[in-house]
């Protein structure tokens, strides 16, 4: 890893010096810089944890995050992205633009002093993670990110700031997350898997985490993805090839027991996704995951768990019948926790002829 060393503090003027761009927001300068790593972690602060909460302008560093971000540049430290940091600056700032631009010349020098409390109104976890990336290694110390420096006018300012940056973010959902993700080698697989499962390709909805009320969609890509992890009880993130397969080859089986979604595959039929949306609980993602648990019971317990998919086309998969209220059904609304996706996961199993139910098979896992 090859990094070249830029100076930005100065001990004997007591300055913090950066290559800058000047900005007007709401009336008042801002400033956007690249600063070091090796800055960040001996120069930013946070708060004193010892603050009441009113008195702070920055939510309390969750601990449990910082490795994670941390061992995630550590181990892309040649394609780690992060977006940029937001500070307010509580001592004397002063911008210098680039000779020959004018007094309003936007690009330039930001000089801090290194006196000035430095409050980070977004990113704080970011800048921890920086810290703990440079303390364990020296070779990113001259990484960069970039920093947006406005200048502190207060407590009440500085709140306002870290309410307005994050009221209006936008998390991506759990699917598009598996979409884009191309480090991880489960969200890979699930891509692939959508795709490589006939009655998913082309009837998953790739992005969003519910399906619009006339999508052409059936199921959902973290649907899939859930379900899946209840089939395969995958520890690690790494998928062994023929537990790839075995995840195809139980959701085709799923597939040719399940009479509603043939129809998908039909062409010559009418049925549209949205109509057995209306009408078959087995178009949401709790059944899915139902299903996904029960199959893992039948493939560890049965070796003709294949044989014993075939009953799936004897369960009443109706919205309206009574043997899913108090399931996955309370006054005939769909619910999704845990133990309605056990109750349900229960009832399948049963219809398909085994003896045993989720929490007796869990617990026989649990002795082994």
């Amino acid at each position: 890893m090859t990094r070249a060393l830029t100076r930005e503090t100065d001990k004997e003027t007591g300055t913090m010096t950066f290559d800058a761009v000047r900005g007007v927001q709401a009336g008042d300068e801002f400033y956007s810089a690249m600063v070091s790593f090796k800055t960040i972690a001996e120069h930013f602060k946070f708060d004193d944890p010892s603050i009441a909460d009113d008195q702070r302008a920055q939510r309390r560093i969750r601990e449990s995050r910082i490795p994670e971000l941390s061992n995630y540049i550590i181990q892309n430290p040649d394609d780690y992205v992060f977006s940029s940091i937001t500070v307010s600056v509580g001592g004397k700032m002063t911008f210098h633009p680039t000779p020959g631009l004018g007094d309003l010349g936007r690009t330039g020098t930001l000089i801090i002093s290194m006196d000035a409390p430095l409050l980070i109104n977004d990113g704080q976890h970011r800048c921890a993670a920086i810290k703990d990336v440079y303390s364990k290694n020296k070779d990113f110390q001259n990484e960069k990110i970039s920093v947006v420096f406005f200048l502190d006018v207060g407590l009440k300012r500085s709140q306002q700031m870290f309410a307005d940056l994050n009221k209006h973010a936008v998390k991506p959902t759990k699917s598009l997350g598996l979409l884009y993700d191309h480090r991880d080698t489960y969200a890979r697989f699930i891509v692939n898997l959508a795709k490589d499962v006939e009655v998913f390709n082309g009837r998953t909805e790739m992005e969003r985490a519910s399906i619009a009320a006339r999508s052409k969609n059936f199921f959902t890509l973290n649907g899939i993805a859930d379900a899946t992890r209840y089939l395969l009880k995958l520890n690690t993130r790494s998928i062994p090839a023929e537990k790839q397969k075995l995840a195809i080859e139980f959701w085709e089986a799923v597939s040719q027991n399940m009479p509603d979604w043939q129809l998908l595959l039909d062409k010559s039929t009418k049925v549209t996704p949205t109509e057995l949306r209306e009408n078959y609980v087995h178009a949401y993602t709790n059944i899915l995951n139902a299903l996904g648990l029960a199959g893992h019971v039948l493939i560890t317990q049965h070796g003709d768990w294949k044989n014993m998919l075939k009953n799936l086309r004897t369960i009443p998969w109706e919205r309206t019948d009574p043997v899913w209220q108090g399931k996955i059904m309370i006054d005939n609304v769909m619910q999704k926790n845990k133990i309605g996706i056990k109750k349900a996961a229960d009832f399948i199993l049963l219809k398909c002829g085994s003896k045993i139910t989720i929490d007796e098979f869990e617990k026989q896992e649990k002795s082994k």
